[in-house]
């Protein structure tokens, strides 16, 4: 059984316009490299367990990754922590991208 919500894009880019999100990336920085979506935190998957402290105030985390798959396995570490409010994007940046939204590139 999921402890968090699957949210599609079009949802999710709706949801960032009304209220507070903690948007987080999930990917590797090769693949942070090519884009992110705006407003997003990078934690790479595999430093999510020494750095999930930075998830604890946020009232809503979403997490993405390329697919969906990584992001789903972050947002069960999470929950499994004690975040409340946590989603993951179905089918993550590429979902994100073909519904017509666009990226961004870290500074």
């Amino acid at each position: 059984m999921k402890s968090y919500t699957e949210i599609e894009s079009k949802d999710l880019f709706d949801h960032l316009l009304k209220a507070k999100v903690l948007l987080v990336d999930v990917r590797n920085d090769d693949e942070v490299a090519q884009g992110v979506i705006p407003g997003a935190m990078h934690i790479q998957l595999s430093m999510l367990p020494v750095q999930y402290d930075k998830l604890m105030n946020a009232n809503s985390v979403v997490f993405y990754c390329h697919s969906g798959i990584r992001s789903a396995h972050a947002a069960d570490f999470a929950v499994n922590k004690g975040v409340k409010d946590v989603f993951n994007l179905i089918g993550g940046v590429v979902a994100w991208r073909n519904a017509g939204y666009t990226l961004t590139h870290k500074k």
